[in-house]
């Protein structure tokens, strides 16, 4: 115990230094993490105390407050009451409440009144099943936080699934700011069994905030009172802090509170039209002015700027050439999206360029069902599975799963974050709470998982999902101009399909080229076709690839219906590339007969085009020549629209 606790302490002292570096301990302190503190709400008041607790591992809670057992007996009137009796060591299906326990209560002035709590478990989701099977101690640790019964040493299948489906009771989460995409995957924590006895209350007496500490490079959770308690208050804080609308807090506390949404109505209309304005500002897009198509001679040499490598070794034509100088060129051809097309139009308007203004619209996930609705009314077209935005359509989902759930209908969904590629911190659940934590992560969606995808039956696994990506070529929204390049690629699963075993990636998933360990299937269009038609003959891949192309010509249509920023921005200059990445599914129609509905899963500016280029030389010549050129016969492209 610290000889000091308890004592009112000036902010930064420190027992083994002298106040000049204190001073210079707690301004360094401050410089690299005062942005956090000031943003999780934690008061200046607490910093140089936090800063002594975070240098000596300081762990006072217990000094403070105890868990407390709740019971409920009967009294002689019949009537329940609350018996408090303190726990040692909690488990068990017993409730728990935290309390103060000081004899003089506690002071929210105290500049001592912040407390750390430990992490007993941290993961990511994808990690989270292999961890509690491998990890020594970590399931049977986390089974006797969660209530649930484990016995014997030997992590059990059921006791794991139980775990996974009662962490979204007890998860919190943070997401580093730094590093790289996968560093920045959101991380989920529970806190030691302290953190989590803390019950949740609308008007709670504690808040708490996640803080990693840089030079530890650890995460702790802090602690700290929004009001003076007396002995034997409860410590309480708001599961569903930060959101004031009832319904939706009403939805965030589902895992703690049931609550029946059945009578809500589950349509999801297109939003209005300021949903996309503030899209706009806070894409911080500024929109081109009016300009007339720029126009070059028949022989005219368009120079290049790129920063693609791809583009710079194969684009061979002999009307482009590259220049180093961004300033000379014709076209800018870049990786990173373009913002000021204002300054562009009006300096350089015959500067031609790989993009459009508004174009998120269809390459961030949650834009993508929005639009679509113009096809499909508020349930959303056939080629694209109902989608629901977890931010502003989380009651309209949880409606829609429970009617679902009542109808006794497949309920498997996937989260993704609306704008991260590559399958990053995407999951597969059909764990309604685990769906509505996920909304206090980063930004998501959450899609009606494909149940019964067209399978491909590979001879050395077996029948297995597989998704397809189509180039397709933008070269103007007035009037729609679109092609698609004749050759599609395709990605397979590397074991069998079956609705089991959500969190297996090489089972639900297809994106297998990003990892170095794992064996990525590939297959040519060319091989794939007559395969294809001889494990379904009664599909010819022509009349399947017309209703993809129609459905993705429907998608461009919708997505060019509107002005800037309802719209694609009609914008003389631009031009682009996007990937269409897409699956099949099964449809019964009402006459019996089966049918194969593409499934749009995402569009993606800039693809990778590795693939392309080795396959098939000519990819960005063919490319350019349709989009700067106007020139795609003899290219390997097939006009849409």
């Amino acid at each position: 115990m610290e000889a000091d606790e308890g004592m009112e302490l000036p902010p930064g002292s420190v027992q083994d230094q002298g106040p000049e570096e204190d001073a210079r301990a707690l301004d360094e302190f401050v410089a690299l993490h005062g942005p956090a503190l000031r943003s999780s709400g934690v008061p200046e008041r607490y910093w140089g105390r936090l800063l002594h607790k975070l240098e000596h591992e300081v762990f006072d809670a217990g000094e403070m407050f105890g868990i407390m057992q709740v019971q409920e007996v009967e009294e002689e009137d019949g009537e329940a009451q609350e018996v408090h009796r303190k726990k040692a060591n909690p488990g068990g299906e017993l409730c728990y409440k935290v309390i103060v326990t000081s004899e003089n209560g506690l002071q929210a002035a105290n500049p001592n009144s912040v407390f750390l709590i430990d992490h007993a478990w941290t993961c990511r989701v994808e990690h989270a099943r292999q961890q509690l099977r491998h990890v020594p101690g970590l399931l049977h640790r986390m089974s006797n936080l969660m209530g649930i019964e484990f016995h014997g040493e030997v992590p059990s299948t059921e006791v794991v699934d139980l775990v996974l489906q009662e962490m979204w009771k007890f998860n919190q989460t943070y997401q580093l700011a730094h590093g790289t995409a996968e560093e920045k995957v959101p991380v989920w924590y529970i806190m030691d069994e302290f953190g989590s006895r803390i019950q949740h209350s609308d008007e709670p007496s504690f808040a708490t905030a996640p803080f990693f500490y840089v030079p530890q490079q650890v995460a702790y959770t802090l602690l700290w009172p929004l009001r003076d308690l007396d002995t034997g208050e409860e410590v309480t804080r708001d599961f569903a802090y930060g959101e004031a609308d009832p319904l939706i807090r009403k939805c965030m506390l589902l895992p703690w509170a049931p609550a029946d949404l059945l009578d809500l109505s589950s349509s999801t209309p297109e939003p209005p039209d300021q949903h996309y304005q503030a899209i706009l500002e806070e894409n911080k897009e500024k929109l081109p002015l009016a300009i007339s198509p720029a126009v070059y001679s028949q022989d005219h040499v368009f120079r290049v700027y790129s920063d693609i490598r791809q583009v710079l070794r194969h684009l061979t034509h002999p009307r482009f050439a590259f220049t180093p100088n961004e300033a000379d060129a014709d076209i800018l051809y870049n990786f990173s999206h373009f913002k000021d097309y204002r300054r562009l139009s009006q300096e350089r308007p015959r500067v031609l360029l790989n993009q459009f203004p508004c174009e998120n619209l269809l390459t961030v996930k949650d834009c993508l069902a929005s639009i679509a609705r113009r096809a499909g009314g508020p349930e959303g077209p056939a080629w694209l599975p109902r989608t629901f935005n977890l931010r502003t359509e989380l009651p309209q989902f949880v409606s829609y799963f429970q009617q679902r759930e009542m109808r006794g209908e497949d309920n498997h969904w996937i989260c993704k974050p609306w704008n991260l590629a590559r399958s990053l911190d995407t999951h597969i659940t059909r764990n309604l709470h685990g769906i509505i934590r996920q909304r206090e992560s980063t930004p998501k969606v959450v899609s009606k998982y494909i149940e019964s995808p067209v399978l491909f039956l590979r001879e050395d696994v077996g029948r297995v999902k597989f998704d397809i990506r189509y180039v397709v070529l933008l070269r103007s929204v007035k009037p729609l101009t679109l092609f698609v390049y004749d050759v599609f690629w395709l990605r397979f699963s590397n074991r069998p399909f079956a609705l089991n075993d959500l969190d297996d990636y090489e089972k639900h998933f297809t994106v297998m080229n990003y990892d170095p360990g794992v064996a990525l299937k590939q297959v040519h269009y060319d091989e794939f076709i007559p395969e294809f038609e001889k494990q379904y003959p009664e599909y010819p891949w022509k009349n399947v690839q017309t209703e993809i192309f129609r459905a993705i010509t429907e998608l461009f249509q919708v997505a060019c219906a509107k002005s800037p920023p309802l719209g694609l921005c009609d914008y003389p200059s631009s031009r682009a590339v996007y990937a269409v990445d897409l699956m099949l599914k099964w449809d019964d129609h009402p006459d019996g007969r089966r049918a194969m509905q593409p499934q749009i899963l995402e569009v993606n500016f800039n693809p990778d085009c590795e693939r392309a280029c080795k396959y098939h030389p000519t990819f960005f010549n063919d490319v350019f020549s349709t989009l700067f050129l106007d020139e795609p016969s003899g290219c390997h492209v097939t006009c849409l629209v």
